[in-house]
């Protein structure tokens, strides 16, 4: 059971939005707030939109704002929004924290989309931080993974164990 859900945003397709023929694909406002209300979730979140980066532009330091931001949370269950290509590293980064269920999760489609697996990864990510212990997961792809033994699969466009 959530006591009380702390997200961290930071970007990544899931929160990217198309404008035009002309104009590459942007990170915009964060979306879990509104597709949480959609979902009429039974719990008390509150949304932190930490930055709004593609994670290839992710770099050590805004890494440390995440772990400090987590830290200073007074929730026991984290969600960090978060794109996919690096979310391994701010995972592993994130690991020395104890006393927390810490789950990330992102899309390989923009919520935007039609087809996404956003809504899909969020609630697998909300469903993992109320049975999974304390520590730092990866929810992705219907699966949960243990942030240690974790990678993405690029030719496959999916998450994996290792």
């Amino acid at each position: 059971m959530l006591d009380k859900l702390h997200i961290i945003t930071t970007g990544g397709t899931i929160d990217k939005i198309y404008f035009d023929a002309l104009s590459d694909y942007k990170i915009g406002d964060p979306v879990i707030d509104d597709l949480l209300r959609v979902m009429n979730v039974g719990f008390v979140y509150d949304v932190v939109p930490l930055m709004r980066k593609d994670s290839l532009e992710i770099t050590d330091k805004d890494r440390d704002d995440i772990f400090a931001a987590v830290t200073a949370s007074d929730s026991a269950h984290i969600l960090i929004t978060h794109g996919t290509d690096t979310m391994v590293h701010t995972a592993q980064r994130l690991q020395e924290i104890s006393n927390k269920c810490i789950v990330l999760t992102g899309a390989l489609q923009p919520a935007a989309f039609k087809s996404t697996d956003a809504i899909f990864n969020i609630g697998c990510a909300i469903g993992a931080l109320q049975v999974a212990g304390d520590g730092v997961w990866i929810a992705m792809n219907g699966q949960v993974f243990n942030s240690a033994h974790v990678r993405k699969n690029r030719a496959k466009n999916r998450f994996e164990a290792l």
